[in-house]
């Protein structure tokens, strides 16, 4: 019998655009060669524009859906997106931290892309409570790392430096940080590893035109699946990020609003190879 293909377990929302969310994160991680498990926390009215609205799931459901698959089948790493409530991210911290041998990566999510709130002060105190001490990798973008990192004595009018911004952060439990540079005023997207001893690598990838609906999720998703495969930290966040910028070039615009990362790339640059030998 074959070996069947690691698998890994994602806690996230539904997203009917089909370009962030739970649908983004099984794609990502079949497309790295995984197998994913979906646990829904919460549903979503959004679509490529921006998120209208979000519905948590009870929490009770959140944990008895991760319990259920965990029960039955090896999980080799766990990846954290959108979690609802506060009562879903405690959750979520019991039942991972009974798994403290499964890679954890959590892209934390405070806003979508458009802007809107999808976790309040409470939420993001209760997150750097209990989850980031079990977090392998955090992979914020330089927003979501800044107000993280804020502090009340902090000056407003002055950005927190990547650097402060991830000692803080790993401050606060976890091994790794990759922040982002999407968001930043330069002209090549520069991603930044960080752990207790600083800079672990720093990655610089041609800036594309288009703005994307999933970006992080993708990011996330395909660190946490060469996790699965065997990767180590390093090694897994360049082939992720490497997967992630070609899933942006391929990317395409369904609607009326962002792009959406191609998680399945390779399939169109497969069958155009084809089409030419033929």
């Amino acid at each position: 019998m074959l070996q069947p293909p690691p698998s890994v377990l994602s806690f996230a929302g539904n997203d009917p655009s089909g370009g962030a969310g739970l649908q983004a994160d099984m794609l990502t991680i079949a497309s790295m060669g995984c197998h994913p498990l979906s646990i829904v926390t919460a549903i979503t009215i959004q679509d490529t524009t921006g998120v209208d609205d979000v519905m948590p799931l009870d929490a009770e459901w959140v944990a008895d859906q991760a319990r259920a698959v965990l029960e039955d089948m090896p999980v080799y790493a766990f990846k954290m997106g959108l979690l609802g409530s506060i009562e879903i991210i405690a959750a979520i911290a019991e039942v991972i931290s009974d798994y403290p041998h499964i890679p954890v990566v959590m892209d934390p999510i405070l806003t979508s892309g458009r802007g809107d709130e999808l976790a309040n002060e409470a939420m993001i105190d209760t997150m750097c409570e209990l989850l980031l001490p079990q977090v392998t990798v955090l992979t914020p973008n330089s927003l979501e790392a800044r107000r993280l990192a804020q502090q009340e004595d902090d000056n407003p009018d002055i950005e927190l430096d990547f650097g402060l911004c991830a000692q803080r952060i790993l401050k606060m439990g976890c091994e790794y940080v990759l922040i982002t540079g999407t968001h930043e005023n330069t002209v090549q997207v520069v991603n930044t590893l960080f752990d207790t001893n600083g800079i672990v690598r720093a990655d610089e990838w041609e800036r594309l035109e288009n703005t994307y609906h999933g970006s992080g999720c993708t990011l996330a998703s395909a660190v946490a699946a060469s996790l699965a495969n065997g990767l180590s930290v390093g090694e897994s966040v360049l082939k992720a990020q490497d997967y992630t910028w070609r899933t942006l070039q391929g990317g395409f615009r369904p609607g009326m609003g962002q792009y959406i990362p191609n998680r399945l790339f390779w399939v169109q640059n497969s069958e155009e190879a084809d089409n030419r030998k033929d």
